[in-house]
């Protein structure tokens, strides 16, 4: 880890919890279609709109990477079921965003963001949709890349080059951090990154995959992995 000059960072699951997070805006708006359009949770399910996103998926191949034009679209389509225009679709699609970036930061994370943003280029990089500015830590990245803005989502190559382009170093410069073993580890090293696991359940690593760098259970042993490249950074200022 001591020629560490960059560190791509996943953020769902990696630097907060997103399951609760996506289950209360999944709710809110419904309870918000409920009181506006009741039309449609009359005749659809949460199911039943996870069954019409996967149609849309399979219609636009070409669009699975992108969550906002998925779930605009499903909304669409369940107004045009039950004879809504369309129109309300980005006023639901606001409703659903601003929960989503509600999230609970894990307890560790700005202090150790504070410090590793001063040491190393940092790039969020992330298949979703969260709202740095809205959840208050852009500041300590110098980018981020997202699926939409690469055109390709983890573990495609495309959105891992997009990263090291933003970095301005060699991939075997980076380090890539994040909790899902394929998306991020394998994703990861097949660009030629080094890579640290973030496993926050203790989970087991699936054996049937190259196995990561290094594994840490919190952003605090994220840092303390980078010791040695931290003490060269601040020997050579």
């Amino acid at each position: 880890m001591h020629r560490i000059r960059a560190i791509t960072l996943d953020l769902d699951d990696t630097l907060w919890e997103i399951g609760p997070v996506i289950r209360r805006a999944e709710a809110e708006l419904w309870a918000w279609l409920e009181d506006n359009y009741p039309k449609i949770p009359g005749a659809f399910t949460p199911d039943a709109s996870l069954a019409l996103r996967q149609q849309v998926i399979d219609d636009h191949p070409d669009k699975a990477h992108d969550f906002r034009f998925l779930r605009k679209t499903v909304l669409t389509e369940m107004a045009a079921t039950v004879g809504y225009r369309a129109d309300f679709v980005e006023d639901a699609f606001a409703v659903f965003d601003v929960a989503r970036n509600k999230v609970e930061l894990f307890p560790d994370v700005i202090p150790v963001l504070q410090e590793l943003s001063v040491r190393f280029r940092m790039i969020a990089v992330t298949n979703g949709n969260a709202n740095l500015e809205t959840i208050g830590i852009r500041k300590y990245f110098h980018a981020v890349v997202t699926a939409v803005s690469a055109g390709a989502a983890k573990p495609e190559p495309l959105i891992f080059r997009n990263a090291v382009q933003e970095a301005g170093v060699k991939p075997e410069e980076i380090l890539h951090v994040g909790d899902h073993p394929e998306t991020d580890i394998v994703g990861a090293i097949n660009a030629g990154f080094r890579t640290a696991w973030m496993n926050r359940d203790n989970s087991e690593w699936p054996e049937h995959l190259p196995a990561p760098d290094a594994t840490v259970t919190s952003v605090t042993e994220l840092r303390e992995l980078l010791a040695v490249a931290i003490d060269r950074i601040d020997s050579s200022q």
